[in-house]
């Protein structure tokens, strides 16, 4: 191959996160306050993150996982009750429908990757009690007719944006509170804020949404639920007073962490014109190599690229995806694979989850490869990797007599 890394050539690394000095200091500054856990930092962080979405409320949360638990245990979901969702995202989104004792259904993807609307109208029931679609990589799924459908069954929708801070669906971003009384809305939206993501706090993550009423209850289910946080606990009887009103849990975002994510919220908008850019370049580079497909994107609506998510034609190739990545890895290049699907994996192999196969997210597994993509990339290093990948592709094309008999 001719693109070989050379022994100045530092090992990319699938992800590293951009953390600065703005972030450090105030760390520093919360670490001298006195006040680690939730508090005034958190307070500012939910402000600020629902005024970046058009939120009416925002509730931190300590990772996306419990934003979809405390979200479905709010909305009364539990045992009987079906959810559907995708079978192309992480374990924790079937996890939480688990959590709260309802059966999870899987809806099979669309051409992008995201869940399919139609394949969702199949799989409702009297059973059904709300929908659970995942932007994957940070492309917005085609909400309006899950919204229709959601409307016309009396269901609640529940978006799992863990890779979709700062995307927008048609104009209006991932996690906005309806601006009319009849628009269509998500009842509540979840961000994930892990090491990995557009917008870190280490570990953390994000509820959003337009009802006061659900914004009050979720709140007071991610800390054990009290009527009063810490933060915010003074009543006639005095600051030590509190009453448990109802089975909650531990979910509360420390003051730490939102010191964090204050300072990386203020930079999200550059961090994702970075990766536009280098999504760019990887497009120009790898658009035409007929080895390889480039990532889907939809006019109208704002990727926030989170992952960029190759698909191999693996019958142009002579090696499989295991193989690719191993080859990557030797030319100095961290991959990874986005997501295994949830019925291949043994937990949830022995389960039910629907009458729908998922043909094509199976189908589509074997195939994904994600290349790194963040700002703290260089756009040598986005280069080198890009070109690292069409040398590789072309190297590995299969005989044009293999070809042929696969057409046949």
């Amino acid at each position: 191959m001719g693109n070989q890394a050379s022994a100045d050539q530092s090992f990319i690394a699938f992800h590293r996160p951009s953390i600065g000095e703005e972030e450090i200091r105030e760390v520093e500054a919360t670490l001298r306050s006195g006040w680690l856990t939730t508090g005034p930092r958190t307070a500012q962080f939910e402000e600020d993150f629902a005024k970046y979405v058009n939120a009416r409320c925002a509730i931190a949360v300590n990772s996306a996982t419990a934003g979809l638990h405390v979200a479905l245990a709010a909305l009364g979901i539990g045992e009987g009750d079906e959810v559907i969702t995708t079978p192309l995202t992480f374990c924790s989104t079937v996890h939480t429908i688990l959590h709260v004792g309802a059966k999870p259904i899987l809806a099979d993807i669309g051409p992008d990757g995201n869940i399919d609307p139609e394949e969702v109208a199949k799989a409702i029931t009297p059973r059904t009690r709300a929908i659970i679609p995942v932007h994957l990589a940070g492309l917005p799924c085609e909400m309006r007719p899950i919204w229709d459908l959601a409307r016309k069954h009396g269901l609640f929708v529940i978006e799992d944006a863990a890779h979709a801070a700062g995307a927008d669906y048609e104009g209006v971003p991932i996690g906005a509170s309806p601006r009319k009384e009849n628009e269509p809305a998500s009842d509540a939206v979840v961000f994930s804020f892990y090491a990995t993501k557009n917008l870190t706090t280490g570990e953390g993550g994000m509820i959003t949404t337009g009802s006061q009423q659900l914004a009050h209850t979720m709140r007071m289910l991610t800390l054990h639920g009290m009527s009063r946080d810490a933060w915010n606990r003074y009543t006639e009887r005095g600051s030590w007073y509190y009453e448990v009103v109802a089975r909650g849990f531990k979910y509360n975002l420390s003051d730490l962490q939102s010191a964090i994510g204050i300072h990386q919220l203020r930079k999200l908008e550059s961090f994702i014109a970075t990766r536009q850019r280098y999504v760019e370049i990887y497009n120009r580079v790898l658009g035409e190599v007929a080895e390889v497909e480039i990532p889907r994107d939809r006019p109208g609506s704002r990727h926030a690229w989170h992952l960029y998510m190759l698909r191999l034609n693996l019958d142009r190739l002579r090696i499989d995806r295991y193989e690719f990545i191993e080859d990557l890895r030797r030319l100095g290049i961290g991959a990874s694979v986005h997501f295994i699907p949830i019925p291949r994996h043994p937990y949830f192999g022995k389960m039910s989850l629907g009458e729908q196969p998922c043909r094509r997210a199976l189908e589509l597994y074997p195939r994904l490869v994600s290349l790194p993509l963040y700002p703290a990339m260089t756009e040598e290093q986005v280069l080198y990797v890009a070109n690292a990948v069409k040398d590789l592709a072309c190297s590995s094309r299969a005989p044009a007599r293999t070809l042929q008999s696969m057409a046949v």
